[in-house]
């Protein structure tokens, strides 16, 4: 790896307290060196030129002085002038010699104790008519020679060289720039000092809020908020101890006027803000959310405990299921008792197998979009061990652990509904013994022509007379038919009078229609009531029970007789005394209407027809039951009965249910 690439490397994972050390100190140093090194060449070349202007102004006073001596040829005088000016004061440390030479270039007079070196008598050292400035090397030594002309008149005498020592100069130079890099020095440890000190005080924040949430990452909320210069506790806040309490940012966002300890809320010492920088205004803003993470957090933990408790404690069975999968994702102790497996078993178990008659259409109703809760009656469901046993399900839609689930709820109703078939029963008693009359009526006839028909062969053997063949197959027939009639109506008495089975079954509700009918039929003609069947050949079949339903028409018919005898009596000739049942369908639906023409029902009374108890007949002649257990019956099987009367012009009863294959759950 690179010298670049490790110092990449080593910037990229650095914090950002050592990028801002280093990037504040590069900048310092950057500038300082510039200005460093501008002022060095300022000041190096200032210095430069004021020594050659020394050096130039000594060579020109030397010339002034020293041209009537060069005419006299007054060497001694010429020798005195020089070194004059070569030791006067300092000049002594930056004069290295001065010697001057007449016009035709000997050398008249110098201030070297030593012989003047070859190299400054030489072509090299040329001198011109005005002043001129050369660095030579006299004996390894660099000097700036300086010439100036020794002029009398417009004649040119000689030439004066002063020769500056550039050690001399390069050690006030070197003077200078250990000036320069002690100020530099001094200004990087100034800028290491503050720039530490500036960048732990703007990286402080930020290392509060990374510390902040590595703690909240690992689901610590309990860590202290409070900063130094606060003195707060948590339990100073209504909102921290009673959670029913709202906080004060719903105060701010409500946009109703608080309650007076709402207003305090408001006024939360805890949340306010510090007057500073950007990362201080957001080191406040983030402890400010996590205090209200930290808020719903402990809501949230409370409310979970709290329904947790009710769906451990709860009296019926309640199961999580995940939708896409039917897999039971939770269960509650109530589901172990009732169904009969552990919750291991449970957990992870098809939910459509504890009830696969019923339970997939509810798992179908939410996988096809289907929202809001469902209630589904009086579904059939097993325990281990295949027991059966009725529920009742509400299901509601919701998300578990991230996914798609329904929680349902779960309602024993077996002993529920075999007291309903025993009061169903009761009533199927009732009712048959109000249609003994008919009943006898019925089986009388064929009973009249079976005796009538064995009385005539009796007499015919008695008499020694011989019976025709054809008489006699002809009455054999006759009494076989009216056995087969008999048998007919004992079996439909038999099938309305069994106890109902709670297995429902595909029904053509033509069926039990046609069975009431067969029984009840001669005994209402006997009242003058006549029936009109307009019965649908291509009704579809219904998901119910043809003795059930069969409790229902009786029912119905039973009332309408009752309507109609309520206005008119069986003797008035000219009275309509007609009940009129129709079947058919409707957009899946399959109907059974009984129509009277009785004197209909008040408006006032119509939506208690179907209550438990509501009756009004006379005392000792109904309890009220009929239609309420006639409404329980058709909602069972998930249809519905819709009532239609007019006062004097009759009543209309519709029942309807869902076509089998289309029946489902419904909407809560």
């Amino acid at each position: 790896m690179s010298l670049r690439e490790e110092f990449i490397h080593w910037y990229t994972y650095s914090g950002l307290r050592e990028k801002l050390l280093l990037s504040m100190l590069a900048a310092v140093l950057f500038i300082s060196v510039a200005v460093a090194l501008i002022s060095r060449y300022i000041l190096v070349s200032s210095l430069t030129h004021e020594l050659e202007m020394r050096g130039k102004a000594i060579a020109h006073s030397v010339a002034e002085r020293g041209g009537s001596y060069i005419l006299d040829n007054d060497i001694p005088k010429l020798l005195t002038l020089i070194f004059d000016e070569a030791k006067l004061h300092q000049r002594r440390y930056l004069v290295s010699y001065i010697f001057i030479e007449n016009s035709e270039g000997e050398l008249l007079a110098h201030t070297l104790t030593r012989k003047l070196p070859e190299v400054l008598l030489s072509d090299e050292i040329t001198d011109s008519d005005g002043d001129a400035v050369q660095l030579i090397t006299v004996n390894g030594q660099d000097i700036y020679d300086i010439s100036a002309p020794i002029n009398e008149g417009l004649y040119r005498i000689g030439t004066v060289h002063v020769g500056l020592d550039k050690i001399h100069i390069d050690s006030l130079v070197g003077k200078l720039r250990v000036a320069f890099l002690g100020f530099i020095s001094l200004v990087v440890l100034i800028t290491i000092f503050f720039s530490s000190w500036l960048t732990r005080y703007i990286t402080k924040p930020i290392v509060d809020l990374t510390r902040l949430s590595d703690e909240i990452s690992r689901g610590n909320f309990d860590i202290p908020l409070k900063l130094a210069d606060e003195n707060w506790d948590t339990a100073n806040c209504p909102a921290f101890t009673n959670t029913d309490l709202p906080c004060w940012h719903f105060d701010e966002t409500a946009g109703k006027d608080p309650a007076e300890v709402h207003r305090k809320c408001a006024s939360c010492a805890f949340y306010r803000k510090h007057e500073g920088d950007e990362v201080v205004q957001l080191s406040d803003s983030f402890r400010n959310m996590v205090w209200s993470i930290k808020l719903y957090r402990r809501r949230l933990r409370e409310s979970e405990e709290k329904y947790r408790s009710l769906f451990d404690s709860g009296p019926d069975p309640i199961f999580v299921v995940d939708c896409e999968t039917s897999q039971i994702s939770d269960a509650n102790p109530r589901t172990v008792e009732l169904y009969g497996y552990s919750k291991d078993e449970l957990i992870g178990m098809d939910f459509i197998s504890l009830g696969p008659d019923h339970n997939s259409d509810c798992m179908r109703y939410f996988n096809e979009g289907g929202g809001g809760c469902v209630y589904f009656p009086k579904l059939l469901h097993y325990r281990n061990g295949y027991e059966p046993f009725f529920v009742n399900m509400h299901a509601c839609p919701i998300s578990y652990r991230g996914r798609h689930s329904i929680i349902i709820a779960v309602t024993d109703i077996t002993e529920l509904m075999e007291k309903d078939a025993q009061l169903i029963q009761a009533g199927k008693m009732k009712s048959l013994g109000e249609m003994s009359a008919g009943v006898a009526h019925e089986i009388n006839q064929p009973l009249n022509a079976i005796k009538m028909g064995s009385e005539y062969l009796g007499m015919m053997r008695e008499g020694g007379m011989e019976v025709p063949k054809e008489q006699f197959l002809e009455v054999v027939s006759e009494i076989s038919t009216q056995v087969d009639r008999a048998a007919e109506i004992i079996n439909t008495l038999r099938s309305f009078g069994r106890k109902s089975d709670l297995i429902e079954e595909q029904v053509d509700l033509n069926q039990p229609v046609r069975a009431v009918l067969s029984i009840l039929r001669r005994q209402f003609e006997l009242d003058n009531i006549r029936f009109e069947l307009k019965l649908a050949d291509d009704l579809p079949t219904v998901t119910a029970h043809s003795n059930r339903i069969q409790q229902v028409i009786f029912n119905l018919v039973a009332n309408a007789r009752d309507a109609i005898d309520d206005c008119s009596c069986p003797t008035d000739s000219n009275a309509d005394r007609r009940i009129i049942i129709r079947s058919g369908s409707d957009e899946g639906l399959a109907f059974v209407e009984v129509e009277d023409t009785g004197c209909g029902i008040d408006k006032e009374d119509q939506h208690k027809v179907f209550e438990p108890f509501y009756t009004t007949k006379e005392a000792g002649h109904g309890m009220g039951l009929g239609l309420a257990i006639t409404y329980g019956i058709v909602k069972d099987y998930g249809g519905d009965i819709r009532i239609n009367s007019e006062k004097e012009k009759g009543t209309v009863f519709r029942m309807q249910f869902p076509a089998s294959g289309a029946r489902g759950g419904s909407t809560i």
